[in-house]
């Protein structure tokens, strides 16, 4: 099931990139290549057709990473660091008992 929405989700990627590409901007990017089929998608142009694809796209694209973060979650329920195996020749060194004195000692009254 994973490897199905993962399949997906790679491909939800490369369309919204596409959709995000298509559209139009100050320096117009892909969106020339769309050619002058304008009158298919209305009197606006793909504008709004774009846009619309695009919040599709990312909702899908939301949904599907939050479903794939779920089935991961379920399927290992140990963590990463609960493998890690501590090395047995490292040596802590043990803290001092007593504190050491290096203050010369106050001198008493007599």
């Amino acid at each position: 099931m994973t490897s199905t929405l993962l399949i997906v989700q790679i491909i939800l990627a490369i369309a919204i990139t596409i959709a995000v590409l298509l559209q139009k901007s100050s320096s117009i990017g892909l969106g020339a290549y769309s050619g002058s089929n304008e009158s298919v998608f209305g009197a606006k142009g793909p504008t709004g057709f774009l846009a619309k694809m695009t919040f599709t796209l990312a909702l899908a694209f939301i949904i599907n990473t939050l479903a794939l973060g779920y089935l991961y979650t379920q399927e290992s329920k140990s963590s990463v660091a609960d493998k890690i195996i501590p090395k047995n020749n490292a040596v802590v060194p043990a803290a001092p008992t007593e504190p050491a004195s290096t203050a010369p000692a106050a001198p008493t009254a007599q």
